[in-house]
Formats: structure tokens, sequence, C-alpha cells
């Protein structure tokens, strides 16, 4: 992220109305891509999605959460909530 002077880049009357709200302080202002919830944008939220889905076959075909907690590393009750959760 670049910081940019707003008096090189905005009209004085916009100046003056943010000034109104904010003054001396940093201000971000997002592009206006659009938006995405957590994880859509880099995979982060599909990569949880199938682990998720392992976890739960594994427990159904009979493995322990003891055995699939070794299995991804993850805590006993981390595991425990995704096994539970509907």
């Amino acid at each position: 992220m670049k910081y940019m002077n707003a008096a090189e880049v905005l009209p004085e009357y916009l100046i003056i109305e943010i000034q109104k709200h904010i003054s001396g302080e940093v201000l971000y202002i997002p592009t206006g891509d659009e938006r995405f919830k957590w994880g859509e944008k880099n995979g982060t939220k599909r990569y949880f999605e199938i682990r998720n889905k392992q976890i739960k076959q594994q427990y159904q075909i009979g493995y322990t959460i003891e055995q699939i907690s070794v299995e991804f590393g993850l805590a006993y009750e981390t595991i425990r909530k995704i096994v539970y959760r509907s």
C-alpha cells in the first residue's frame, strides 16, 4: 500500500469535506473491487472445506478423534468440533 498526500490527488472541496469527519489521521480508501468473503480470493476457505470434509469422512468410517488429530496435526478439541459440527 502506497501513502499519498490527499492534496496532490483530491480536489480541495473534497478534502474540506473529509476533514469535517477525520483530520490529521491516516485514512484507508479501499479499491472499488468486488468484495470477497474470508478466504475466497486466495483459496484458503476451499482448503479448509476440503480438509474438514476429509476429517468427517475418516470419522464416519471408524477412525477415532485421536487418530485423526495425529494425522492432521490438530488438537483433539479442534477435530471434535469439526466432527460434531453439522
